[in-house]
């Protein structure tokens, strides 16, 4: 039995509230008969043994999600297992032999928890209390599921897509999201929020809401035709919209795109 097998590219809120699921699914409330570091590269400020010790007889009670981070608690203890997916993390429940960049495998009777890495470049904290989790969170804004009016939190200097994608200000969006969501709700990524009126952020906020939890229903950000994830790449790719042959800049240090027409500057 296998969960979560492909790999669709960076993660972003969508993907990792699947692999949320994947861990409630699998295993929540069962003994955890040991772990596997195959590198410990991948461990941020916790060794392979403390992570053995920590969790080896022990058990997840339900995990949370927090914009890209998976907050999974242990039972019995005040320490939370903290993964961050990078830019090629996944989470799978498999049998059989590892995938070449499995990295860590918590084990259990009938099969196994993998957290995939091939860049490394995020990981698997351990936080031993709650002050020690606040403080590792301390600089991630609210959730982009969860978030209230956004004219309370987007800083009016920073343009729109460098807001939406700064995890200090909302937690979850990436590059496909800000640009889809930007996309649907017709605002151009260069616009300073300030330029942006409280309609308008009402319009985004709803908009973001939708996408994402179609992205979630899904479990990834999806390509279809009809969304401007579905043309992006294409190298003569045109508005699903309105047919305009789609701009390709870079907005907050992040390739961007957008339609001239739809999105006006």
């Amino acid at each position: 039995m296998a969960g979560r097998v492909e790999d669709f590219g960076m993660p972003e809120l969508p993907d990792v509230e699947g692999f949320r699921r994947v861990l409630a699914e699998h295993a929540v409330n069962r003994r955890i008969t040991g772990v596997v570091v195959r590198d410990a590269q991948v461990l941020r400020d916790v060794g392979a043994a403390a992570l053995r010790e920590a969790l080896t007889g022990r058990r997840f009670a339900e995990p949370r999600r927090l914009g890209k981070w998976l907050l999974v608690p242990v039972r019995g203890g005040p320490a939370t297992v903290v993964l961050h997916f990078g830019m090629t993390g996944s989470l799978h429940w498999q049998t059989g032999e590892p995938h070449r960049h499995d990295r860590v495998i918590f084990c259990f009777a009938d099969g196994e928890l993998r957290y995939r890495d091939m860049r490394k470049l995020q990981g698997l904290r351990l936080a031993a209390d709650e002050q020690a989790l606040d403080r590792l969170l301390a600089d991630t804004g609210p959730d982009a599921l969860e978030v209230g009016p956004l004219k309370d939190v987007l800083p009016p200097r920073k343009q729109l897509k460098a807001a939406l994608v700064d995890q200090s200000v909302l937690a979850g969006l990436g590059n496909l999201l800000a640009d889809e969501i930007l996309w649907r709700a017709k605002l151009n990524p260069y616009r300073k929020v300030s330029s942006v009126g409280e309609k308008e952020l009402g319009l985004l906020r709803t908009t973001m809401r939708k996408t994402l939890r179609e992205s979630v229903e899904a479990g990834r950000v999806p390509p279809r035709p009809s969304w401007l994830t579905g043309r992006r790449d294409e190298p003569s790719g045109s508005c699903p919209r309105c047919g305009t042959t789609l701009e390709h800049g870079r907005a907050g240090g992040r390739g961007t795109v957008w339609c001239p027409h739809c999105q006006p500057g």
